[in-house]
């Protein structure tokens, strides 16, 4: 199982570049525009309220757009991230930005010991990082030990349901993949990624990746000792996640073209250590 970091870490050191150089993350505006948030981030503030003050962890922090925006709304944010590249990536934007921001290099279930005795108001997770852990317990283990007493975990991430579907559908919506967390992971191999860019994977082509249900996720959290403040569903994703099914919004966000009340695509969980 360890292997699967090895994988999934060089597919990441492969992407990173190509999504530096694309338009969806836009680097380039974060240097010119100093008030410009990541739309994940801008997503989160009705349930990120004020900020301000607090000390903060981004776990898989990729390129460092979100961090950069938590630290644009006042926090004093880590990122970590056990891609060396994309962490390079993140340095350079942090450092044109003029933030100061510490980026950590660790897979996130060495997060404790990486980030030493510290503990934080907040830990944050956007989307697309759970499907990389295979399991979701040492995770949530991992959230209640970087919380200090008070402290509070918000999470957005794709829904479990949406990432059963088979997207090559367009006649249906198709139950084709694991809803509940499997020991052996679902292998995937592919040269594109999840954003446009100019080239394409080369070598490291392959992912290791789990779902995990939404009951398992909420029940991690409590037997980690967590108490749950707020679970949100949600109709929309901040990608096609059914290509050729769905229309982008002035929010940035995708959505069903027809039925958009039969199924979530993200959903948001906070939680708070007493």
């Amino acid at each position: 199982m360890s292997d699967y970091r090895n994988v999934n870490r060089a597919n990441w050191d492969e992407r990173a570049p190509l999504h530096a150089n694309s338009p969806a993350y836009a680097l380039e505006r974060y240097v010119a525009d100093p008030g410009l948030l990541s739309g994940v981030v801008r997503f989160d503030l009705p349930r990120l309220g004020d900020i301000r003050g607090l000390r903060a962890v981004h776990l898989q922090c990729h390129l460092g757009t979100d961090t950069l925006s938590l630290a644009r709304l006042g926090a004093n944010p880590t990122g970590l991230d056990f891609s060396p590249v994309a962490l390079a990536h993140a340095r350079s934007l942090a450092e044109r930005c003029g933030a100061a921001i510490d980026f950590v290099e660790s897979d996130v279930y060495d997060a404790v010991t990486a980030l030493g005795p510290e503990r934080f108001d907040l830990v944050y997770t956007g989307i697309g990082a759970l499907c990389w852990l295979p399991s979701i317990d040492r995770w949530a283990r991992t959230v209640a030990a970087l919380l200090r007493p008070g402290g509070r975990l918000l999470l957005r991430d794709g829904h479990p349901m949406a990432s059963t579907l088979d997207d090559a559908r367009e006649d249906l919506l198709a139950v084709t993949y694991p809803y509940f967390e499997t020991a052996e992971p679902q292998v995937w191999t592919g040269t594109q990624t999840y954003v446009e860019t100019d080239g394409a994977l080369q070598e490291a082509t392959t992912t290791h990746q789990w779902n995990h249900g939404l009951g398992e996720i909420v029940t991690a959290l409590l037997d980690a000792g967590l108490s749950i403040t707020g679970l949100v569903e949600h109709d929309s994703a901040p990608w096609q996640v059914l290509p050729g099914r769905m229309t982008c919004g002035d929010d940035g966000e995708w959505r069903l073209i027809e039925g958009r009340d039969r199924l979530p695509f993200t959903f948001t969980v906070q939680a708070r250590k007493s």
